[in-house]
C-alpha cells in the first residue's frame, strides 16, 4: 500500500480513545425500559448534545429542555452535572497506540467534538491527553466537525500541511470531511485495524 508520508497525527477522543454512550449514565437511573427509551430517542439524545459540542452552553440548552420535558428535568439536570458517567473508559487498544507513537516522537494532536463546559470537567482527569501537542476543541472554537472550518483552524494551529497529517474519526461524516479538506484520514472501527494502518506507514 502507498502512503504518502505522515509528520503529523490527529486524534477524536470519542469513540476513538474513550467510549462514550449517552446511556451509561441513563441506565443508571431509569429503571422502566419505555421511559429509558423515550429518554434517549426523543429528549437528550446525541443531536441535541450536539449543540453544546458547537457551542452552545449549557446554562440556555438545559432551561429549554426541561420547558419542553418537565417530566425528565431530573435526567436533563444530571446530562449537565454528570456527563462524566456517560464516559465509561478507554477504547481497548487505543491508548497502547498513543502511547507508541508518542515514544517515536510522532507530533499527536486531536480534534474533538465536545462541549467546553464537559471537557473543562472531563480533560484533568486524564493524562493520556498530556502526550498531544494541542488539542481543537469544538466547544471552545463554537465549530464542530464535520465542518470543514474546523479542519483548516485546526491545520493553523497545528502548525503541519494537511496533506501531511493522518486524521483518525469514527463518524464517517468527519472522515470525509477532512478528506476533502486535503488530509490523509482513517476510518476508525478498532484499534487493531489502526494499529495495521500506521504499521503500514511505517508509523509505528
Amino acid at each position: 500500500m502507498n502512503h504518502e508520508l505522515v509528520d503529523a497525527v490527529v486524534f477524536d477522543v470519542g469513540r476513538v480513545l474513550y467510549h462514550w454512550e449517552l446511556r451509561h449514565l441513563f441506565g443508571k437511573m431509569v429503571g422502566d425500559p419505555a421511559r429509558l427509551e423515550k429518554l434517549l430517542g426523543e429528549v437528550v439524545t446525541e443531536e441535541w448534545h450536539f449543540l453544546h459540542d458547537a457551542g452552545r452552553p449549557l446554562s440556555q440548552m438545559v432551561p429549554e429542555r426541561i420547558a419542553l420535558y418537565p417530566e425528565f428535568a431530573e435526567e436533563i439536570r444530571a446530562y449537565a452535572t454528570r456527563f462524566n458517567e456517560t464516559i465509561p473508559g478507554p477504547v481497548e487498544g487505543s491508548h497502547e497506540l498513543v502511547e507508541r507513537l508518542d515514544a517515536r516522537g510522532v507530533p499527536l494532536f486531536a480534534i474533538t467534538n465536545f462541549g467546553a463546559e464537559f471537557w473543562a470537567g472531563f480533560r484533568p482527569q486524564h493524562r493520556i491527553f498530556d502526550r498531544f501537542r494541542d488539542i481543537v476543541v469544538s466547544g471552545q472554537e463554537r465549530i464542530a466537525k464535520p465542518d470543514p472550518a474546523i479542519f483548516a483552524l485546526s491545520a493553523r494551529r497545528f502548525g503541519h500541511d494537511p496533506a501531511r497529517m493522518l486524521f483518525i474519526d469514527d463518524n464517517p461524516a468527519n472522515v470525509e470531511s477532512a478528506r476533502v479538506s486535503g488530509w490523509q484520514v482513517h476510518h476508525f472501527t478498532h484499534a487493531a485495524s489502526l494499529e495495521s494502518d500506521l504499521a503500514a506507514r511505517g508509523l509505528i
